[in-house]
């Protein structure tokens, strides 16, 4: 878990779950995911995802059926879609 704010490094922050949205890979639509693992600062009021979180859900979006993906899904719902693949080949980092 992140000790500070990545924006403004207070240490006033709380990891929490929010909504976000999310352009799927191939840019055809975008979709709501709830309940992602946040983190919250209350001295600037920002409200993001770490870094790990959003290489998970862009991983994630890579090896799954996203034609079968509706508006809105629950983050976990998303982690536990089925694979098309095994890993994000797309990944060369």
């Amino acid at each position: 878990m992140e000790r500070s704010c990545s924006w403004c490094s207070s240490e006033q922050i709380e990891t929490g779950k929010e909504t976000v949205y999310w352009e799927l890979p191939d840019g055809t639509r975008a979709i709501e995911i709830t309940d992602v693992p946040s983190v919250v600062c209350h001295d600037c009021h920002i409200v993001y995802q770490t870094d790990e979180i959003v290489k998970t859900i862009e991983d994630q979006l890579f090896i799954v059926d996203t034609k079968s993906i509706a508006k809105t899904i629950a983050f976990e719902g998303l982690m536990n879609l089925p694979k098309l693949l095994k890993k994000n080949y797309f990944d060369f980092s």
